[in-house]
């Protein structure tokens, strides 16, 4: 049944104050009988029986159960021999304190991996009958004495008829009756089991025990047969044997009978009272009173104590195999998924007042590291939105003047699309028509002026492409920054869809109608780039920071609005036709003093508006699309480039050391320093409550696994695995982590 093979065990090995606490031990053990461990303290003998039930492990040596290895084994292996084999009484009983007695011997059926609630049921109802505890079922453990819970630690190791019992001091903390009650039932047990009983009590050893091994210093110095020939002589403390006092008096007179049992002679000073079915004793001796009644403890017993021959043995009638399911399923884990998640939250439910309370505070530790980790992330990470306000592919040129026939020769670079002189950005009039009360408000679109034929139909999110010059595309973020910073709400403009189909106009032109939206996460406004100088022109124009006297326009663009007066339309550069009403003023085909790129202009005509022209009667000066292109570029200080090629065309530009920048990476790298000191103060405080968050919770974690320490031994003592705990604290984890 249990061999054990040279076996050492070392404390403190290779140091100063090593002990050999197990000394080269060999030993057999048969199939059933009570062996008693017997020995002085620190003699070796409970970390002998620890090391045959898989609890210490052994520096070197062998130990096999039914012909199975132990020793240097797995804690997986070891722990599935000592569940299946072997069943534990310790002295302290290790019992799970918030389990009820049911649920205590249940766990011991299911660590073999009986699931089945009837089979758990029938063997526990059938255990606990057989160590007198089955209408206690339903108690928790806290409410029982030392006797009951040790009565229930027995249930728990024979529940699931393991072939051997190891009974670990089982009398130390019980007083003399239940020593002696635990020790019959014990008795009765080794009929059928091994019983390897470890004890200092060397009388009730000798008198139970069917073999005695004694220790001492590890090593095994006796190992006998015991005969069990010797008397116990036991004496229980709560039985009062009256026949065995010396100093007896009798009172008898009418119908009063007292007896008086005395050890010694001393006065006795008493009145008794007998009134309303209660009796009332006084005593003026210094003695402490007890009363003897039906529920009392005490026991008093008309005889003479006498010495027990011989131990008392009920008929040995536990049978758990005759009411079992042979068909044990494969030891297997005591929790699944569901069931170790479902175990943590009950578990939390169960919490009491003080750790519910410190539950509340992971919560509150928990929204602080929420906002700290928050803060520190929304600090560190930039969204192109934030500081994205022209196309991410430009390239921007800035200088104190750019020089006109340098803009043109730019222009014909093979790597340049095109060249804008501007930042590229622009503002398209929206006008609130949608509600009579907003007809006469505007708002405006503003956006990165971008060439339609770089945008692909596939990043059109809403609508379609341009059909036509005066058909535009919008990106939703120009759409998101004009809808809150506008109020549109309340002229019924609230999402990007509510702008599709929406006229937008720039002075001087034809409407533009918004008919696709991308979400390119560009503030753009894709229009044929054909219009961009007309488009530029007429929006700077119209600017107070650009504004002028003189309103230059494409005539091109007035045509249906005007009428040739005399001369002929500005088809050169650096033509103009003015107004009619400088034709006294200004000669035909002669300069004028306006100046455009250091170059006067010439008159080639005169011309007056229609009458049935919505244009204002401004002071138009009429010229071509160029003169316009000329204009721009002597009063500009940045010029944007569309670059099929970047990284050659900054290098062409540094090569004439020219201050150009990538566009989108400027704009990214200047936030960004414009925040440090804001990053850097939110990271700060951030940081501090993140530390002090962090810091409490491990506290707290350290706390509740401190007062768990005495949990999780009970769970690795009576063979619960050591994945099954984790699982255990994992699952308690899950559901605190989830509240």
């Amino acid at each position: 049944m249990i061999k054990l093979e040279h076996v050492n065990k070392f404390f403190n090995r290779h140091k100063k104050n090593e002990i050999h606490v197990i000394n080269d031990v060999s030993l057999e053990l048969e199939s059933h009988g009570l062996v008693a461990l017997l020995g002085e303290s620190g003699s070796g003998k409970t970390t002998m029986l620890n090391a045959i039930g898989g609890l210490d492990k052994v520096n070197n040596g062998n130990i096999y159960i039914n012909d199975e290895k132990i020793t240097r084994n797995s804690s997986y292996k070891i722990d599935k021999i000592r569940n299946l084999n072997i069943g534990y009484i310790f002295q302290d009983y290790k019992l799970v304190e918030n389990m009820t007695v049911f649920d205590n011997v249940a766990l011991s059926l299911k660590l073999i991996g009986i699931k089945d609630k009837e089979e758990i049921k029938k063997r526990v109802i059938y255990t606990l009958e057989k160590v007198g505890m089955e209408r206690y079922k339903n108690r928790l453990v806290t409410m029982l004495s030392g006797g009951e819970r040790q009565r229930v630690g027995i249930a728990r190791a024979l529940v699931k008829n393991p072939k051997i019992i190891l009974a670990d001091e089982p009398t130390g903390n019980l007083d003399s009756k239940n020593s002696l009650e635990v020790m019959n039932i014990i008795k009765s047990i080794s009929s059928k089991y091994l019983v390897i009983l470890v004890t200092h009590e060397e009388e009730l050893a000798r008198f139970y025990a069917d073999r005695i091994i004694e220790f001492r210093d590890g090593q095994v110095i006796n190992d006998y047969k015991n005969n069990n020939n010797s008397s116990l002589n036991y004496e229980v403390e709560n039985r009062i044997y009256l026949k065995d006092y010396k100093d007896i008096k009798n009172i008898k007179k009418d119908n009063i009978n007292i007896s008086i049992y005395r050890d010694k002679e001393e006065d006795l000073d008493i009145k008794i009272v007998f009134k309303n079915g209660n009796i009332y004793i006084d005593s003026n001796n210094k003695e402490r009173l007890e009363v003897v009644e039906n529920n009392s403890n005490i026991e008093l017993l008309d005889e003479h104590y006498k010495r027990e021959e011989k131990p008392i043995i009920k008929e040995d009638t536990f049978d758990i195999e005759s009411i079992s399911n042979k068909n044990i399923p494969k030891y297997s884990s005591i929790f699944k998924l569901a069931s170790f998640i479902s175990y943590g939250f009950k578990k939390i439910l169960d919490y009491p007042l003080l750790k519910k309370i410190l539950l509340g505070g992971f919560f509150l530790s928990g929204m602080f590291i929420f906002y700290a980790v928050s803060s520190i992330s929304a600090s560190l990470t930039v969204n192109d939105k934030d500081f994205i306000t022209i196309n991410r592919d430009y390239l921007n040129i800035t200088s104190k003047k750019i020089n006109v026939d340098d803009y043109l020769s730019y222009e014909k670079l093979n790597d340049i699309a095109y060249i804008l002189p501007s930042d590229s950005v622009v503002k398209f009039r929206v006008s609130y028509d949608k509600y009579l009360q907003t007809q006469n408000y505007n708002g405006y679109l503003e956006g990165s002026l971008s060439d339609i034929s770089k945008l692909n139909n596939r990043k059109i999110i809403l609508g379609r492409m341009p059909e036509n010059d005066y058909e535009v595309v919008v990106d939703k973020l120009s759409i998101d920054n004009f809808i809150n910073s506008n109020r549109t709400k309340t002229v019924g403009i609230s999402n990007y869809k509510d702008l599709l189909n929406t006229k937008i106009y720039i002075d001087n032109m034809s409407n533009f109608t918004i008919v696709g939206i991308t979400d390119t996460n560009e503030p753009n406004i894709y229009t044929d780039s054909s219009l961009f100088i007309d488009i530029l022109g007429n929006y700077l124009n119209s600017t107070p920071e650009h504004f002028t006297e003189e309103n230059f326009v494409n005539y091109k663009l007035l045509n249906d609005k005007i009428k040739l007066t005399k001369g002929r339309m500005p088809e050169n550069d650096y033509e103009v036709i003015l107004s009619k009403n400088y034709e006294y003023t200004y000669e035909l085909n002669k300069d004028v003093d306006i100046k455009i790129n250091n170059k006067k202009l010439k008159v080639v005509g005169f011309y007056e508006i229609l009458d049935n022209s919505n244009l204002y009667k401004s002071n138009y000066y009429l010229v071509n699309s160029n003169t316009i292109k000329y204009k721009l570029v002597s009063k500009t200080n940045v010029i944007t480039i569309y670059s099929n090629n970047k990284d050659n065309t900054i290098k062409y530009f540094k090569n004439k050391l020219m201050n150009i920048k990538d566009s989108y990476n400027y704009s990214k790298n200047k936030y960004i320093e414009e925040r440090k000191e804001s990053i850097k103060n939110t990271l700060i405080v951030s940081g501090i409550i993140l530390a002090v968050s962090l810091i409490e919770i491990l506290l707290m974690i350290r706390s509740s696994f401190m007062s768990r320490i005495k949990e999780v031994g009970i769970y690795r003592a009576i063979g619960i695995k050591k994945s099954d705990i984790y699982k255990m604290f994992t699952g308690e984890i899950i559901a605190i982590t989830i509240i």
